[in-house]
This record gives structure tokens, sequence and C-alpha cells, in this order.
């Protein structure tokens, strides 16, 4: 799962869920082209598995698990799995080609399939995805239905255990629900494009107010993000780099935190620690400033462009770690 939106959805979809059930399990594995020498099971309640590699090359213990959903990594990999008591599981796996070629067998080994499997056809339906947001709400609608009715078709055929079929059940419609609130705030984004931006007027880190018109005659890349938030901590070191890139170019860069007022002391601090840069602003009501409801923003990390007549350019731009941005804006500062 590579593509942000979809690995989202999956994030809360598969939370470690739990019985109060437990028991041991016996586990190995065999994995060609390894990316690690110790493969990492985790699981409820903060539980953590390493198992190291043997001389034979073969992953190999017995653990006490609680009955539920766990994830396995090797390296940067992973892949989802459904543990219990009792089980006694062999992995096989290829890392060339991680998902595809994911295998269990032995006592336990159908739901753990089952998982692998569903996984492969949400990467697939994930690289429809991006064209799938462009479409009409009623093609868009379409797809989705018909991706939720195969999910569910194959969960009540698969003759799976119980706990996990009620388990996953309600989090297919909640990925149906995740995903159309997604399409309606891209729609809504695209609507305002080519409108004349709402403003803002907040405080400077460096000291001071900025007024988006005080950026007037450049293209304005704005980051809304917080402190607390991991995926825009995460974004940081590739928009140093993009504004690294455009350093010169007829370009601002600002980051608006929606940190809330007892937080400001953190955000100063963290601006300085993590010596960022670009135009570093605090909005002034957090989640209720109005420039903020004036793009329907209600979750971060979220960029904007604007254009040098202050027009909206993106209402819902890319990411500093695609590459769909540095293509836009290599189209832009020519």
């Amino acid at each position: 799962m590579k593509k942000l939106v979809y690995l989202l959805v999956l994030s809360v979809s598969f939370s470690f869920a739990q019985t109060d059930v437990k028991g041991k399990v016996k586990f190995s594995a065999k994995i060609e082209n390894r990316n690690s020498d110790t493969l990492t099971i985790y699981g409820p309640n903060k539980f953590k598995q390493e198992i190291p590699v043997n001389k034979k090359g073969v992953f190999e213990t017995t653990f006490e698990v609680t009955d539920g959903l766990h994830q396995f990594t090797d390296g940067a990999e992973s892949s989802m799995m459904y543990l219990k008591a009792g089980d006694d599981l062999y992995l096989t796996l290829d890392t060339k080609e991680f998902d595809e070629t994911i295998l269990y067998t032995g006592k336990g080994s159908k739901e753990c399939n089952y998982l692998a499997q569903k996984a492969l056809t949400d990467e697939k339906f994930e690289m429809e995805l991006e064209g799938l947001f462009e479409q009409e709400g009623d093609v868009f609608k379409a797809a989705l239905d018909k991706k939720q009715k195969e999910d569910l078709a194959k969960l009540e055929s698969s003759n799976l255990d119980e706990r996990l079929v009620a388990q996953i059940k309600p989090r297919i419609a909640q990925e149906g629900m995740m995903l159309t609130q997604y399409y309606n705030q891209k729609a809504a984004a695209k609507k305002i494009e080519g409108t004349l931006s709402a403003s803002f007027d907040y405080e400077n880190h460096k000291g001071g107010k900025t007024k988006l018109e005080d950026l007037r005659g450049k293209y304005v890349y704005i980051d809304v993000w917080a402190t607390w938030c991991g995926p825009c901590r995460a974004e940081i070191p590739h928009l140093k780099k993009v504004e690294e890139k455009y350093h010169g170019k007829n370009i601002e860069f600002v980051s608006i935190s929606v940190d809330t007022d007892k937080d400001h002391e953190k955000w100063q601090k963290f601006v300085v620690d993590k010596e960022l840069g670009g135009i570093q602003l605090f909005a002034d009501k957090n989640w209720n400033s109005d420039f903020i409801k004036a793009f329907g923003i209600n979750s971060i990390p979220r960029f904007l462009l604007i254009g040098p007549d202050g027009k909206v350019v993106k209402a819902d731009a890319a990411r500093p770690s695609s590459s769909q941005l540095i293509e836009l804006l290599d189209s832009l500062l020519k």
C-alpha cells in the first residue's frame, strides 16, 4: 500500500481489534530476498514479537497472543494477519513481489490468506482511485458500490472465523464512508478553483503578522498543519527539498499551524528546533479560523496553491512528497 489516501483508510479499518482469548501460536516463515534478519509481529495492547532468522534462513518461534488482528513487518514492508490461540502457521513470500507472493499454510492460514488477498484487491482499487476522484459523482459511487459489494461477498463466502468477519464487515462500510468523504472534499475544492482566495492575516513566527495580500504577485504554496500531526511532520523533509528546489523562483512557501492557543509555545519551539523554512504562521482560531473554514479543511495535512493574482489554482494540491507537485510547479514556474 503506497498511496496515502487508501493507506489512511486501511490504517483505520484494520486497527488491532482483539478478543479476550489468549493462547500459544506456532509461527515460522521462509522469506526470499528478505529485507531484514528480524521479522516483527505487532498486535493489540502494544504487543511486539521479534523473530530472528535462524541458520537455515527460517524465522521460527512459538509465542502467546491475544486473538485478533496483527501485523508482521520485514523491514519497511508489512502485511496484516489474524492470529488466534492454537494456530500453527507457515508463511512464504518473496519480497521482490511482496503482496503478490504472500502464502500461508497450516492451521489458521485461511484467515491470513484472506487478509493478504484483500490487500491485493485494495491495492488494485487504489490504482483506480485517482482517476475515479476526477469523475462525476455517479461514476465514482457506482465503482465504490461495486467494490464494496465484492468485498462483502468475498468476506461472507470465505468461511472465516466469525470474530474476524464481525470485525471486518462494519469496516468495509467505514472504508466507503471515508472514501466518499474524501471524494466530496475534492469535489468541493474543485468548485473554488479559479475564484479569488479567502484571505488571512496571521501571526508570523518571525514577528508581526502576514496577510495573503502581502504575497500578491507570487504563487503561494500553503501547508496547513499542526505540531501533533504525524503525517504533517512526515512531509517536512520533502517540503524542505521543494523549498530548496524553487528557491529564488516566483513562489512563496507558507505553513499555517492550526495548533490551539495552549500549544502556541510548542509551535514556536518546534519551528526553531526543526529549522522550518518558508513563512511560518499561526492561525488565529485554529480549526475555526475563517481561512481554514473557507477551504472546508477538516483534516491535515492539507495543501493549497494560490496564484499571483490571488486566485485559487489548487484547493487540494499535491503533497511535497508527490512527484505531481514537482510537475505542477515546473509547468508554472518556467
